[in-house]
């Protein structure tokens, strides 16, 4: 059966995540509070760890895919085996579309992808609430537990988006040192935007600990 190399993937990719953001908000903090490296240094850590990035986008788009394909094959959602590896391949080319976006962030319609790319969080908070809140797919034969579970994940994935909205008041200022370089009142905007998206991912993590704990459990 599918769900059994499904399932397992679907799990690893949690804790996936969960690693990714701990390596990615250690080591942002770590160049937001370092005003005695030269800048272009300061620069080339944070293009890394803008890279590092990635591995977080990754397993959105890996459980945002996975999710609904174990759904159905479960038997929870409609659709048979054909819609579920469709969600399987739609997966595969978000993969992709994120890819781009990380690859033209510094080029020409690096930000037009960049607002695409937050629109579709923005399009999956909204399809995840209705479908947890029963707007969507009432009849369907989804567990409370697991509508619970995609109402934290809409609540994980609105972090995501609090993240972003952070660093985009950060990188401007960042913009800033890089032309006129730094003083005491960017370097404390910098830090101070910094800890507001520490703040937002301690809250992703607490939402990913209760996903974990809602699908071992299953209220």
């Amino acid at each position: 059966m599918p769900t059994d190399w499904l399932l397992p993937i679907h799990i690893a990719v949690l804790g996936y995540w969960l690693g990714a953001e701990l390596v990615i908000n250690s080591t942002f903090r770590y160049v937001c509070s370092q005003p005695g490296i030269p800048m272009q240094e300061r620069n080339r850590l944070m293009d890394h760890v803008m890279t590092v990035d990635q591995h977080v986008r990754y397993a959105l788009v890996l459980q945002a895919s996975l999710g609904p394909a174990i759904a159905i094959f479960y038997g929870y959602a409609p659709g048979g085996a054909a819609v579920a590896y469709g969600f399987l391949a739609m997966g595969a080319l978000w993969l992709g579309f994120v890819e781009l976006v990380h690859r033209r962030r510094h080029g020409g319609g690096g930000r037009v992808l960049a607002a695409i790319d937050r629109g579709s969080r923005y399009l999956l908070i909204v399809l995840l609430l209705a479908v947890a809140l029963g707007l969507i797919g009432s009849g369907w034969p989804l567990p409370g537990w697991l509508r619970l579970k995609m109402a934290l994940f809409a609540g994980v994935v609105m972090c995501g988006v609090g993240i972003r909205l952070a660093l985009i008041d950060l990188f401007g200022t960042w913009r800033t040192m890089m032309t006129d370089g730094s003083n005491a009142a960017r370097e404390q905007a910098v830090r101070r935007a910094a800890w507001r998206g520490t703040a937002v991912v301690g809250l992703l993590w607490v939402f990913i600990a209760a996903i974990f704990v809602v699908s071992v459990w299953k209220p």
